[in-house]
């Protein structure tokens, strides 16, 4: 396998990374991205980059910011995200990610934890989230926007200021000469855990660097890669393996205007690397079987054929199947069926990765059986963050893979996966308590997850000691603490928030009879008649009334749908432990229909 060109020894850090690049390669093509006012795909060559760095640099060393402070940044993937947190990082500063759709309340607390002097933010879209923002974070010095509102920023706060204008003023300001090392932090990433509130998640320059290196060694990378950017940048994945892997290996990044148009995106192009969180697949995957149902049976009976050869061709490839005459179908059935999907993907995909969250099987069956290379991977933001991922030449789609070169793995007690590398975090922003409960005294990192392995080294994720739900875009939401906030409720006698692997969260409720019968006769339905709680009037109703209970939470963290019922979970039937907990798994089986009912008309 191809080595990257680097190593992270000789770079050091992440701005050595980016020196040796431009360095290297400086009339490649290191980005494009879409210009609305061109309305054209527009290219950046590593030079062309390294100059605006210069810039942000200038503008960076004006505000005074020294060493270790934080910098934090909201903007959508772009040329631009990569100058900032560049420019920052050669200052030895600290880059905050914050998502572009995160609510005011959320940012602010993330700002205020971190600490934060200065926030980028995109501008468009954003600024009616701005004053709120800068009224909750007094720390900002200033809130740099990419775009200006049609008012002018001055009338937000005199901390705005427009990024061309901020730009200017500093053009003659000198940089000084800083040396960051590989122990220094270069990120603190907010994310989800088992509190309500997100922990952050300290990472050094060693850290990612590193993880981007081992990464580089699972496939035959080369300079020639192009990769498409969506998952968000603010998302560890997309940061390591969407950014600092494909400049390690001198690729050319584009990036995608938006989910909606990703389509077209990837028509356009036609990247060699996807990397991807399963709800992307899941999307297509639906699309597919829409257009299946519309075509007829025959459209049916081709596709299933087409998966089932196609996958018997992937199994032979691994050295796990031998020669069946169906094989012999398969330039038909590609020409038919297969070429077609992966066509809509670009036509040259080499490399789809999913992580962030478990992908289903079946799922991944179909794409590879149609072609599509899709490898599952595992990882974490506290370990930069992939810690296993499947090969080309060891792919078993069902499991996580084996760890990455470099990357220690062993199994603990109750089963749980831990590991142990240069790629695990430093630990918790301010936070020494959640960090050793996290971290061990010999360096290993409790991932809470339970696995198996096989004679072949993949492991496979086998259950979660803590109930940690993780949506298909790979949010962790942490249900207990939201069922505790809805049973504040009296209407709402038990609760139980699902939504493991699907696009959003629904929940079970048992209602309080008494309670219930008010809450109908509020809506002029008859309490007692059993179709009542169907009615989809009432059940609307009833999903607002939690809404309101979470409107505290983060924006993934609402319930998008409920089924409820006056029947209560008792120890008798099963439902309840002793202590009256909630056995989660048999509550999930005795309502695996109606869960299901709740996610058959989500829009695909």
């Amino acid at each position: 396998m191809t080595t990257a060109l680097f190593h992270p020894d000789t770079l050091g850090t992440l701005c050595g990374l980016f020196r040796a690049r431009v360095a290297a390669t400086p009339d490649q093509v290191a980005y494009r991205q879409f210009d609305e006012a061109r309305d054209a795909w527009v290219s950046f060559t590593w030079t062309q980059v390294a100059a605006q760095v210069a810039r942000w640099q200038a503008a960076l060393a004006k505000e005074r910011l020294v060493p270790g402070d934080r910098v934090a940044v909201m903007l959508k993937n772009s040329v631009e995200w990569v100058i900032f947190d560049q420019a920052a990082l050669a200052l030895g500063l600290v880059t905050v990610p914050l998502y572009l759709d995160d609510r005011p309340d959320s940012a602010a607390y993330i700002l205020n934890h971190a600490g934060a002097k200065l926030l980028l933010v995109e501008g468009k879209f954003q600024h009616r989230k701005l004053a709120e923002i800068a009224g909750s974070a007094p720390a900002l010095q200033h809130i740099v926007s990419l775009t200006a509102p049609d008012n002018g920023l001055a009338n937000w706060s005199t901390r705005f200021v427009v990024a061309a204008d901020w730009l200017a003023a500093a053009a003659a300001t000198p940089v000084p000469e800083r040396h960051p090392d590989a122990g220094m932090l270069a990120s603190i990433v907010y994310t989800s855990g088992t509190t309500g509130r997100p922990k952050g998640v300290m990472l050094t320059h060693d850290n990612l660097l590193w993880n981007a290196f081992y990464a580089s060694q699972c496939a035959d990378f080369g300079s020639h890669e192009v990769f498409l950017s969506f998952l968000p940048m603010s998302h560890t994945l997309e940061r390591t393996g969407g950014y600092y892997l494909p400049m390690l290996i001198g690729a050319e990044v584009a990036y995608a205007r938006s989910i909606a148009q990703l389509g077209q995106d990837l028509q356009d192009i036609r990247p060699t690397v996807l990397i991807s969180v399963p709800r992307i697949y899941e999307r297509v995957y639906g699309r597919i079987h829409d257009g299946l149902a519309k075509k007829g049976r025959l459209a049916g009976m081709l596709f299933k054929l087409a998966v089932r050869v196609g996958w018997r061709r992937f199994e032979r490839a691994q050295g796990r199947a031998g020669w069946h005459p169906g094989l012999l179908l398969w330039p038909l059935l590609h020409g038919l069926v297969a070429g077609n999907v992966v066509a809509r993907l670009g036509g040259r995909l080499r490399l789809a990765i999913s992580g962030g969250a478990a992908l289903s099987p079946e799922i991944a069956r179909v794409f590879i059986g149609l072609g599509v290379p899709i490898y599952q991977g595992y990882g974490l933001t506290e370990t930069s963050p992939v810690v296993c991922v499947n090969r080309p030449d060891s792919n078993v789609p069902a499991s996580i893979g084996p760890p990455l070169p470099g990357v220690e793995v062993k199994i603990g007690a109750n089963d749980e996966l831990l590991t142990r590398s240069r790629c695990v975090m430093r630990g918790y922003w301010q936070d020494d308590e959640a960090t050793r409960a996290m971290i061990d005294a010999d360096g290993w990192l409790h991932s809470g997850d339970q696995v198996s392995v096989d004679a072949g080294g993949h492991y496979t994720i086998v259950g979660r000691l803590k109930d940690i739900i993780v949506l298909s875009n790979g949010e962790k939401v942490p249900p207990s603490e939201m069922e505790a906030a809805i049973l504040l409720d009296p209407l709402f006698e038990q609760v139980m928030v699902v939504g493991e692997g699907k696009p959003y969260l629904a929940a079970l409720a048992v209602l309080n009879e008494e309670h219930w019968q008010a809450f109908a006769a509020g809506l002029n339905a008859d309490p007692r008649h059993p179709a009542t709680l169907r009615d989809p009037r009432v059940t609307k109703a009833l999903t607002q009334r939690v809404a309101r209970h979470l409107r505290h939470f983060p924006g993934y963290a609402q319930i998008r749908r409920l089924h409820p019922e006056l029947e209560p979970w008792t120890l008798e039937d099963g439902l309840l432990t002793p202590t009256l907990k909630v056995k989660r798994n048999q509550v999930l089986d005795r309502y695996r229909a109606a869960i299901e009912a709740m996610y058959a008309d989500f829009t695909r």
